[in-house]
Order: C-alpha cells, then sequence, then structure tokens
C-alpha cells in the first residue's frame, strides 16, 4: 500500500470512528425497533460454507481463556487473499474456525461459547457502516422487538463499530505491503491483524498447522 493511499485511508477510518463515537444510541433503537428482530434459534447464521465470522485477536484470547483451546484450534485465516512472489498466500483477519460446514461452536443447535462470542455474533443481522444501519438477511427480522432488546442491540452494534474501526486502523498502521505473485499452494500462510504479520504454516486445510 502506497504512503498516499495509506494516509489516505487512515484519515478516513479515523473520521468514521470519531462519528461512530458520537452516534446516538437512541436513533439506532428506533431503526431496530422499525424493521422488528428476534433470534429464532434457527442456526442458519452458524452453519453454511458462506457464513463466515470475523473475529479480532482480542476476542480471540477471550475464547481461548473460555475453551482452553489453542489459537488455531479455535481460528483459522480466511480464505480470501492475495499471492505473494514467494508462492505465500496473504490475508487479513481471522475466522472462527468450521468443522463439517458449521462454526466448531455450534453444535446441537446450541452454541458453546455463547457469552463469549464475537461482537458480530452478537449484533447479527444487524451491521453499522459510516454511521447507517444495515442488515443481513434472516428469518428473525420482522419480528416484534421490546425497547430494552433493541437499546441492548444498538449500544453492541456501536461497541462492534468501534472496534472494527480500532482494528482496521491498527491493521493499515501495521500492514506491509508485498510483490503479488502467481498463485501456489498454500503451504504458507501471512494473516495480517491489529497486531502485525503472523505465519501459519501448513495447508489451511490442516488441523494440525502452526501460528508463528
Amino acid at each position: 500500500m502506497r504512503s498516499s493511499s495509506r494516509e489516505r485511508r487512515l484519515q478516513d477510518l479515523r473520521r468514521e470512528l470519531q462519528e461512530t463515537r458520537d452516534l446516538s444510541a437512541e436513533r439506532l433503537v428506533e431503526q431496530i425497533r422499525a424493521l422488528g428482530f428476534q433470534c429464532l434459534r434457527c442456526g442458519d447464521c452458524c452453519s453454511g460454507e458462506e457464513n463466515s465470522v470475523v473475529v479480532f485477536p482480542f476476542e480471540i484470547r477471550t475464547i481461548l481463556e473460555r475453551t482452553g483451546l489453542h489459537w488455531l484450534e479455535a481460528v483459522e485465516p480466511s480464505r480470501e487473499g492475495e499471492w505473494d512472489d514467494q508462492g505465500r498466500f496473504h490475508t487479513l483477519e481471522w475466522r472462527l474456525r468450521k468443522e463439517d460446514g458449521s462454526c466448531k461452536f455450534y453444535r446441537y443447535g446450541e452454541c458453546r461459547i455463547y457469552e463469549e462470542r464475537p461482537l458480530l455474533c452478537k449484533t447479527y443481522p444487524f451491521f453499522l457502516e459510516n454511521g447507517v444501519l444495515g442488515f443481513s438477511e434472516c428469518s428473525g427480522l420482522g419480528c416484534q422487538t421490546d425497547y430494552d432488546q433493541a437499546e441492548s442491540l444498538s449500544v453492541l452494534l456501536i461497541e462492534r463499530r468501534i472496534a472494527e474501526l480500532e482494528e482496521a486502523i491498527a491493521l493499515t498502521e501495521k500492514f506491509q505491503d508485498f510483490s503479488r505473485g502467481a498463485a501456489g499452494r498454500k503451504t504458507i500462510c501471512i494473516v495480517h491483524d491489529s497486531q502485525g504479520m503472523h505465519l501459519v504454516k501448513a495447508d489451511p486445510g490442516d488441523s494440525s498447522r502452526e501460528r508463528a
């Protein structure tokens, strides 16, 4: 990433961060109640190959403390990214690990890390971007939502967006660019996150891989 592009991106992120901190939770409460939402515990958002939960380092550590798992037993690199000229695969951030097409922590209709689940899960199907409330497809939309539930979601949505922007700022500041190359075999994956670069050895589908 060129210096000028990096600075422009950082300026945009910092501007949105300040705007998000100034955002009125009350306005979001009204919007959420107008849309209506109740979690139906259907598990659709926890299953399927297309569902991918971004999880940040501070959230991963909380999950590890709760479960006793090691880092790469709980999360995995994203499968979207770019190759460098040394045949290494680069990607951004981490995702909750999947097993048999579902989140590793979703079994028999229950979330094993419900209290420690990521902010993305706590606020689904809603999200914030540039102060605008958006939502993903969900069978729970359109259901009646009481004020307390909408208020809790509003507070969490602002907390989540602040975390996303703070993580994006730190990632952008620490990001080390690389020379692009042709696709190869994913024997080495480099994950860029808010704490820097992390080398993951072995194929992303191999549960024995190591994180450096």
